[in-house]
């Protein structure tokens, strides 16, 4: 069974007859945020039972999205001052149509990542040069494949996801029911205090000296042992597994994690701190070792931004513990760890690495961003939490998606936690491990031991 690929072309952004064309020599200069962040193409995957939504829907709420999004159909450029940032040239967004013949997509594409889905979304690697590119792949048995990639550097996950429901709706004819333009960055909106006032270390968290070999996570780096140090192997060895927690679990652990304590945990706390724990067996650390895990924590609240700010404007919180204290200590402790590392991330601190990036120190010092992809994380972990993204919500016509997950991004230790399909609160954690941890991790996955 191969994928097809029937046609490639570039889908221009479409304006309403009688406005005015927008300028299509602006240049949006790149945020601190969009500067800090990864700058790598992020891919996702829907799929669509039949009857699915045809091609024209949604080619055609593409074109109508991408005059509002504008960043989303620029280029990646540096502007006339030489600073980086997007074009607003209307270059468009690529298109790809495909098809599957004798095959069912779930026959093709089980729903968990595996090399074979990279087929069922534009590549990845090389000079890519839409910042949003396309693949719809239509099978068999009438169900669709929608494989999205896009550029970190231009917007992150908050952000893509109301591109995402935006261009549902207007698959669908309806509004937009976003502002227009969402507002992005300018050289006034996320400014320096005068003089700037650094409250907090940003040096070995955000950014590290490059001079420091094999840095581990906020310790001036992005990850800890690559692949092929400390006896690990490397990331071919990697396996993703799916986890489903059911509601029932969640609640359980919750109410474990919790007990004593005024305020119960979140549901990604909870989770979260579950998967540190059963990561951490699964993997055999010696009780010394220290595990540190990178979360995403967005600022649009904690500095104030615009409603709809359409951009990156996330930043990381790091909690760490020893191997020891993390298994011979209850869950609570690993999910006070969390809620403790993620509450330092204040509007103060985020308003303090605007200082400390616009002060002349990264250069002065030549330092270089954490947020790096390595292959192997071990023995920490980073997490990608969509469990309050509204990806369930792109529908372009003939329904909402049977499920979607991350393509697949074989580091291992990276998790990514969404929102299961069901809706009843359970969710999909998409856990990356090493083969010769799998049948631990799974043993005790769903212990609340």
């Amino acid at each position: 069974m191969e994928v097809k690929v029937l046609s490639s072309k570039i889908v221009k952004p479409q304006y309403a007859e009688g406005t005015a064309r927008p300028d299509t020599t602006e240049h949006v200069p790149s945020s601190v945020f969009d500067k800090v962040t990864y700058h790598i193409q992020m891919a996702i995957i829907y799929a669509f039972q039949a009857p699915a939504p045809s091609t024209e829907d949604i080619e055609r709420g593409l074109a109508q999205v991408l005059g509002v999004y504008r960043l989303f159909a620029g280029q990646v450029r540096a502007g006339p001052d030489g600073a980086p940032g997007v074009l607003l040239n209307d270059h468009g967004a690529r298109l790809v149509e495909a098809r599957v013949d004798g095959a069912t997509l779930v026959e093709f594409a089980p729903p968990k990542p595996s090399p074979v889905v990279l087929q069922l979304h534009p590549d990845l690697e090389g000079d890519v040069e839409e910042v949003v590119q396309v693949q719809l792949t239509r099978f068999a048995c009438g169900s669709l494949a929608v494989g999205f990639t896009a550029n970190h550097a231009v917007a992150d996950g908050h952000a893509t996801s109301d591109f995402l429901v935006a261009w549902g709706r207007a698959a669908r004819g309806l509004d937009i029911s976003a502002p227009s333009p969402p507002p992005h960055n300018h050289l006034d909106l996320f400014r320096p205090r005068d003089p700037p006032v650094v409250d907090f270390e940003h040096r070995g968290v955000e950014y590290y000296r490059p001079t420091t070999s094999n840095p581990k996570q906020g310790e001036g780096g992005h990850h800890g042992a690559d692949n092929g140090e400390g006896g690990h192997h490397g990331a071919d060895n990697v396996i993703i597994h799916k986890a489903h927690f059911t509601k029932d679990f969640i609640a359980g652990l919750r109410a474990k994690a919790s007990e004593g304590r005024g305020r119960p945990f979140s549901r990604f706390e909870t989770t979260l701190a579950h998967l540190w724990r059963t990561m951490t067996r699964a993997r055999g650390l010696s009780p010394g070792e220290d595990s540190t895990i990178r979360i995403s924590v967005d600022g649009r609240r904690r500095l104030s931004a615009p409603p709809g700010y359409f951009g990156n404007l996330v930043l990381w919180a790091f909690p760490r513990s020893t191997v020891g204290d993390l298994l011979s200590r209850p869950l609570k402790h690993a999910a006070q760890t969390i809620h403790d590392a993620v509450a330092r991330l204040d509007g103060a601190y985020f308003q303090s690495l605007v200082d400390f990036a616009s002060s002349g120190a990264v250069e002065r010092e030549g330092l270089e961003k954490t947020a790096v992809l390595k292959d192997v994380l071990c023995p920490d972990l980073e997490v990608d939490s969509w469990l309050t993204f509204p990806f369930y919500e792109l529908d372009f016509g003939a329904g909402s998606p049977s499920y979607f997950m991350p393509s697949y991004f074989p580091t291992e230790g990276m998790l990514f936690l969404v929102p299961s399909y069901l809706g009843d609160g359970s969710v999909d954690a998409f856990v990356p491990v090493f083969q010769h941890n799998l049948d631990a991790f799974k043993q005790c996955c769903y212990s609340m031991d």
